[in-house]
């Protein structure tokens, strides 16, 4: 068996298989993954006390959630990503007010940002944080050094971001410096991308909101599509992403006029 040692990506495959044909055996899954009938039932046993699947005599079937493994989950690309999320922290401004939505990326420049020591810790000189992520403002609220505005809305347990109208509401009061996005997807031709629309929503209106609109994302995001655009290439400033990335997608990304930082 050669397939993905990693439960993540087993789990994401799964729900995508899932998602596809509304019921998986045990014997279809492992042939699809590449990994033992052992290792299926046991990821099989998971989904279902997660509530992500149906067990059933043999397999799993589909159950009402979305088809996302919520972002708890989905904690791979460690070490590129941590790199990313040191840099994209690195280059931010103390004195700024600083957008994110949600993301495993995102997360983790979040974190990144929290452990500067330059920040400063009161009044005009705090970094203040708007996002519409509960994740990464239950993390940041506990920072003396930063000020956290939370966005409102309905929340995505996939991702624990908020979305709706109440949310694009807020937005339309602030004032962003810069927005740090996360991304499903991103290409020269397609733009910033991302798997639902509703999210889409609100991460436009970050866009339209701010001054500076930098992308967070590993090299695997370069190879794909999503569904939904965020935005175009041209209202991209920034691109961080790391030493895997495709040369050819980073050339094609430059000479639209974003700065690519390979890190």
């Amino acid at each position: 068996m050669t397939g993905p040692t990693d439960r993540p990506q087993r789990w994401n495959r799964l729900l995508e298989l899932l998602a596809d044909s509304g019921r998986l055996s045990v014997e279809e899954a492992a042939e699809r993954l590449g990994v033992s009938s052992a290792t299926v039932r046991r990821d099989f046993t998971a989904l279902a006390e997660q509530q992500l699947a149906t067990r059933t005599h043999g397999g799993v079937v589909a159950t009402s959630v979305a088809y996302d493994l919520p972002a708890r989950y989905r904690q791979t690309g460690g070490e590129a990503k941590q790199r990313i999320a040191e840099h994209a922290a690195s280059l931010v401004d103390p004195r700024a007010v600083i957008a994110m939505n949600g993301g495993t990326t995102t997360t983790a420049v979040a974190r990144a940002l929290a452990g500067r020591t330059d920040l400063g810790m009161t009044g005009d000189e705090q970094l203040t944080l708007v996002t519409n992520a509960l994740n990464i403002a239950g993390e940041m609220v506990l920072r003396p050094h930063m000020r956290t505005v939370v966005l409102g809305g309905v929340a995505r347990r996939e991702s624990y971001e908020l979305h709706g109208p109440l949310a694009e509401r807020a937005l339309a009061e602030l004032r962003l410096d810069e927005l740090i996005l996360g991304v499903n997807a991103i290409s020269a031709e397609g733009g910033a991308q991302c798997r639902h629309i509703d999210e889409a929503g609100v991460t436009t209106e970050m866009v339209r909101r701010s001054r500076h609109v930098m992308v967070v994302a590993t090299a695997d995001k370069l190879e794909r599509t999503a569904l939904a655009r965020i935005c175009s290439i041209e209202q991209v400033h920034a691109l961080v992403t790391d030493t895997d990335a495709d040369p050819s997608a980073v050339a094609a990304i430059r000479a639209t006029g974003v700065r690519v930082d390979v890190v």
